[in-house]
């Protein structure tokens, strides 16, 4: 399936748009919601985009349903309405939304594809979540599956779905099996990318419209990089 762009003013690239939702391709570097950098969210992006677009008086609603950690890339789905807020969380919460990531890593992965069982426990001060084996004291149980997708000359492109939404979860558990994702210097790999980005971007998102009832499927297209660039897949 073809990737889908509908805007890219402000270098805001929207995915799809309806009454109630929009989701757009996160970029790298971007927050998702205000914190203490006091960075321009993208939250606040979209927000001036919707109230532009459709000529808004006031203040424009809009709803943060869940984030991408800084570094990544990827899709982020927003609320438009109070009505469609509540709904989509409890989507989220029940796992009845599908995200599937890419990940760029350099070692070849223990196997093809399989399924990773860990149990992370977060540090706050170091931001950064352990991935245990077995059940510690305040640990997460975190689960996904991943697939080496494509061999590059120094690199595999491995997809993953998430069955679990944890802190640092893929970033985490990639590198407990000796796959830290490219440019991810928190979990393990040797250097940084030029970006301050990792090498890591939510793909696909799937899930039933919270209002129409709808399936919903949306694919994001990967950073305009030259690594990333080689990962594309004909579709």
């Amino acid at each position: 399936m073809a990737d889908k762009l509908l805007s890219n003013k402000n270098n805001l690239q929207v995915l799809h748009e309806d009454n109630h939702i929009i989701i757009v391709n996160k970029r790298v570097g971007d927050i998702v919601q205000g914190d203490k950098t006091g960075d321009k969210p993208l939250s606040e992006v979209v927000k001036a985009y919707l109230k532009e677009k459709h000529n808004k008086p006031g203040n424009v609603y809009l709803g943060v349903v869940h984030r991408l950690d800084r570094p990544t890339s990827g899709i982020v789905l927003f609320s438009k309405t109070s009505k469609a807020l509540p709904r989509l969380n409890k989507l989220f919460q029940q796992k009845d939304a599908k995200k599937t990531y890419w990940a760029v890593v350099k070692n070849r992965p223990p196997k093809d594809q399989d399924i990773l069982v860990h149990y992370l426990k977060r540090n706050p001060k170091q931001n950064k979540s352990f991935a245990h084996k077995n059940e510690v004291p305040d640990s997460k149980k975190a689960i996904l599956e991943y697939r080496i997708l494509k061999e590059l000359d120094n690199y595999f492109l491995l997809e993953v779905d998430l069955k679990t939404g944890r802190h640092h979860q893929i970033r985490s558990q990639l590198s407990a099996i000796g796959c830290p994702i490219k440019g991810d210097l928190k979990y393990g790999f040797d250097r940084s990318n030029k970006d301050a980005g990792i090498h890591l971007h939510a793909r696909k998102l799937e899930f039933i419209h919270p209002v129409k009832k709808e399936p919903i499927i949306v694919f994001a297209e990967v950073p305009d990089e030259a690594l990333w660039q080689a990962c594309k897949i004909q579709s």
